[in-house]
Order: C-alpha cells, then structure tokens, then sequence
C-alpha cells in the first residue's frame, strides 16, 4: 500500500489537469456513470463538530475511493478540516494507496469554483475577490486566476490582518471591509464559516459570478435573495437539496424562507460541461455555483495523484 503525505499530495497536484479531471468527474456524474452515495457523519456535538464519510465508485478513471473528513470549526491550532483518503483497486477491492485528504480537498473544492467560473462568468471580469482567509481561500486565489485574466485580484475577511497577510503572500491587495468588497467584484469566491451572510444581494453588480463553498450547519455565507435572483447551479441536486450533513444551509434556508424552490436550481456544473445545459444567458446576469462537495470529485483528484506518484516514483510502500 502506496502512503502519500500532504507533501507528496502538494508536490503531484497539477491544478489544471486537476480542474480537467473535476470537470470529466461532474460530466459523469450529470450523466448518471457512477456510483455516489449522499455523505454520511458521526455528529460529536460538544464540539459543534462532524466526522463524514464519502465514498465513490468513478468508472471513467477506476477511481473506487473514499474519502474521512473531520469538519471541527472550533480549532484554532489547526485546520478545521482535516482528512485522509483511501484508493482501492476497482477490479478486486485491495487497498492500493492512504493519502493526505486536506491538500486534496482544499484543491478540488478550488478547482471546481475555477471550473464554474470558467463555464459562468463573464469573459472580461476585472476584480476578483476571494473572501476568507483560511485554506479554502488561499486555494481559491491560485485556482480561479487561472481561468481568467484578472485585472485586480484582492481577499477580505473579518480579520484585516490575516487577509493583508494572505495577500502579501499571494501577492494580491486586501480590502478592510467585506462589503466594500464584494460590491466592486465581479467574481466573488465565498470561503468562510460564517453562519452569517456574507454576500447579500444588495451588494451586488449587475454581472457578477459568485461561488459559495462554505459549509456550517448553523447558519449560511449567501442569503436568500442572492439565491432569487440568480442562475444557481450546483454540483449534484440529490446532494445540495438533502439536508446536512449532505447538503447546504444555505439553499436549504432559501427554500424555507420562500426565496426560491428545489426546481430553481437551474442546473448541474456537469450539465454545463456537457453541453445539456446553457450557462450565463445575458452580461447583466448573477450567476451562482453553491458546492457542498461531493466524493467523485475526490476519488478523480486521488486517482490523478496516483497515477502521477507513481510514474514520479513519490511515497512510501508498506505491509498493512
């Protein structure tokens, strides 16, 4: 068995063939090809915490992985999501390789808000910003620039200093006010634990693409009318329509409150890889990718880790 640390992960993770490889696993998974049962957990709730497990059977790339993911929100000497993943062979069910979760999960989360925004927003956006100033969100400012030529790439958060931090480091500018922020955007990457909104319709343009990757039970990062009035696309509806640990508050919460219903969701990202549905219809359009993520995008990104770790001769073999 092939052990691969969040070094080797880091060093393999190649973000374009990765963002590739999501956009395949989202075909895929649109076109009915795999197998993806809803994500399951293990609630210890004196921490306000989770442990899901989240299999998937991928036969386009014999990925037949799962992935274990602790989500604690309360750590603050470490990640708040930490995970490791385990790839079986698909043709006798031996575990083939252990690898680090959190590098992956960080970069195929990333690249497939990079992928929605290549299918969604405009095609001459000048400000990006990226709000939050944790993993998600440093992994969003390398993916998503990558799909566009931005003008003006900036981070904000609740704490100033960690966003000025994550911008010096990325080399972007960091803006002291949420707000402000998203109101001069033009596409929004929202990567916070934040239960509440930190994009609201009101803010704004006319335009704009937003992608929403937080995840907290208790609350929500996009309110309701943002959900209205866009073109909102998700990753898999059976999942982004389940309740937690599944799905989102977010939709979840706009259905509730009456902003929108399940049938508003107006398609899958595989949808829009394939062709089956349009994306964007007009320049004046919101558009809104809500993930919750889901496994078959973790079983493509560990099986191109694999793959790569083993031409490049990277990890560490040994007896279970």
């Amino acid at each position: 068995m092939l052990v691969l640390s969040r070094a080797d992960v880091e060093r393999l993770l190649d973000l374009d063939r990765l963002r590739e490889a999501v956009g395949r696993a989202m075909a895929d998974l649109s076109a009915g090809r795999v197998s993806m049962p809803p994500r399951i957990a293990a609630i210890v709730s004196e921490r306000d915490a989770l442990l899901a497990a989240m299999p998937a059977y991928l036969p386009s790339s014999g990925a037949l992985a799962t992935k274990l993911v602790s989500l604690f929100p309360r750590n603050t000497d470490r990640p708040t999501h930490q995970a490791v993943i385990v790839v079986f062979d698909a043709d006798n069910g031996s575990p083939l390789a252990l690898m680090d979760g959190e590098a992956i999960t960080a970069a195929r989360t990333a690249a497939g808000s990079a992928l929605a925004t290549d299918l969604l927003a405009r095609k001459d956006p000048y400000r990006l910003v990226v709000i939050g100033t944790g993993v998600q969100a440093r992994a969003h400012l390398r993916a998503v620039s990558r799909v566009r030529q931005f003008g003006s790439i900036s981070v904000a958060g609740r704490d100033g200093e960690k966003a000025k931090a994550l911008a010096k480091e990325l080399g972007a500018s960091a803006y002291a006010d949420i707000e402000q922020a998203v109101r001069e955007a033009d596409v929004v990457c929202a990567c916070t634990h934040s239960a509440e909104p930190v994009v609201r319709r009101e803010w704004l343009k006319p335009g704009v693409h937003v992608n929403s990757v937080g995840y907290n039970t208790a609350g929500r990062e996009v309110d309701g009318a943002t959900f209205r009035d866009a073109l909102v696309v998700v990753e898999s509806r059976a999942a982004a329509l389940a309740p937690p640990p599944a799905g989102s508050s977010d939709i979840a919460m706009a259905i509730a409150e009456g902003a929108m219903t399940r049938e508003h969701v107006h398609a899958e990202l595989g949808e829009l890889v394939s062709g089956a549905k349009a994306g964007r219809s007009d320049a004046s359009q919101v558009t809104l990718y809500k993930s919750v993520g889901v496994a078959v995008q973790d079983a493509a990104a560990a099986a191109m880790v694999l793959e790569s770790a083993r031409k490049a001769g990277v990890g560490r073999t040994i007896d279970l």
